[in-house]
Order: C-alpha cells, then sequence, then structure tokens
C-alpha cells in the first residue's frame, strides 16, 4: 500500500516583527496553490488582500485540511474549469485532530518563529504574495497579484529563493489583430482633376 504524504504549508499576513497565519495540510505546493489564490483575490475578494486574510486566516478555528474550488467564486467559468479540470471540491478545515486528553485542539498558528518542518509558506502582501521555500530559507519570491493564475509555477524549492527570476511559464496574451494601416481614400470620380497627358 502506498503511503500518501501532506505537502504541509501555511497561509499568512504580515505582521511587525514578520508574519503569522494558519496551517494548511494538503497540497502546498506553488503549481496548485498559486493559480488558487491568485484566483481568488481576482475574483472571490475583488482585490480586497484584508477581506482574503480575514477568511483564510481569522476566520478557521483550527487550521486547513484543504483549501478548495470555493475560493474561485466569482471567477469566470472557463478559467475555473482551466484551473481545476471541471472538479469541485469545498475547502476543508481540520476537524479530525484528537488530543491525548480530549480537549479541543488548539489552533495551528504559523509564525516566523515555529514554521520549522513545513514545505511552503505563503505570505499575503499589499503588492503581490510571498512563496517562501522553507527547506531552503525564511524568505521567498513575491508574486503580483495580477499574474495570471494561469501560469505554470515551477515546485522547485530552490528555484523560490530571493534574487531568482519567477518560476513561472506564463500564458500568451490574448493579442488583437495588427490594424492595416488606413489608406487615403480615393476622390469620388467627378471631383477628380481630369488627367493630364503630357507630351
Amino acid at each position: 500500500m502506498e503511503a500518501i504524504l501532506a505537502t504541509r504549508s501555511f497561509i499568512a499576513r504580515l505582521t511587525a516583527t514578520g508574519y503569522s497565519g494558519v496551517y494548511v495540510h494538503w497540497d502546498g505546493y506553488p503549481s496548485g496553490r498559486l493559480p488558487l489564490l491568485l484566483a481568488a483575490h481576482q475574483h472571490r475578494f475583488v482585490g480586497d488582500v484584508e477581506a482574503m486574510a480575514q477568511h483564510l486566516i481569522d476566520n478557521v478555528p483550527v487550521g486547513w485540511s484543504c483549501l478548495g474550488t470555493d475560493l474561485l467564486d466569482g471567477a469566470p467559468e472557463a478559467l475555473r474549469t482551466h484551473l481545476t479540470g471541471g472538479r469541485d471540491f469545498p475547502s476543508n478545515e481540520l476537524d479530525d485532530i484528537v488530543t491525548a486528553d480530549g480537549s479541543p485542539p488548539e489552533r495551528q498558528t504559523v509564525t516566523e518563529k515555529t514554521a520549522d518542518g513545513l514545505d511552503w509558506g505563503y505570505v499575503l502582501h499589499p503588492h503581490g504574495i510571498e512563496v517562501i521555500p522553507l527547506p531552503e530559507t525564511k524568505q521567498g519570491l513575491i508574486v503580483d497579484w495580477n499574474t495570471d493564475p494561469r501560469a505554470r509555477f515551477s515546485d522547485s524549492y530552490v528555484l523560490w529563493k530571493p534574487g531568482q527570476p519567477l518560476p513561472a511559464t506564463l500564458p500568451p496574451r490574448a493579442t488583437q489583430p495588427a490594424a492595416t494601416p488606413a489608406q487615403p481614400a480615393a476622390a469620388p470620380a467627378a471631383n477628380r482633376p481630369a488627367a493630364r497627358r503630357i507630351i
């Protein structure tokens, strides 16, 4: 029987000392997480980073098991289908934690001091989302919020270190056909000067 391993990550907001956020158990790779978060920011949260942070960080009691396609509410159907292959699956909170003494589980808060042992971090900035490859570094690259969610992002830790180019393949931009240069209109026959014959 094959073991299924989690790609453990967190979603956080900036603080005075670094960041603070919440644990997410499954599917933390940039190739899956970034398109979902970019599309959620652009459509469901209409560019409101604080509303997005409240939903993803503040409103979850313990942490997330996984983030789902409900984050794509409001996105165009073509984009939604492109990102999900037409599948819908809900975000799920961590609700299967059992404590030794039977007490309610504690919130799985993640900060810059407690992120060791996780795979990826996603910190919400006003201008973009910082992707931190935790096995490699404590800081990462910032992906602008306007980045096309259809981009293909690398899952290689070393490519997300600060100072690297964005490890993504962006989809081609939709372009308008080149306009044909305007030609001067021919004058109506009645108004054309008579051709002169030079001998």
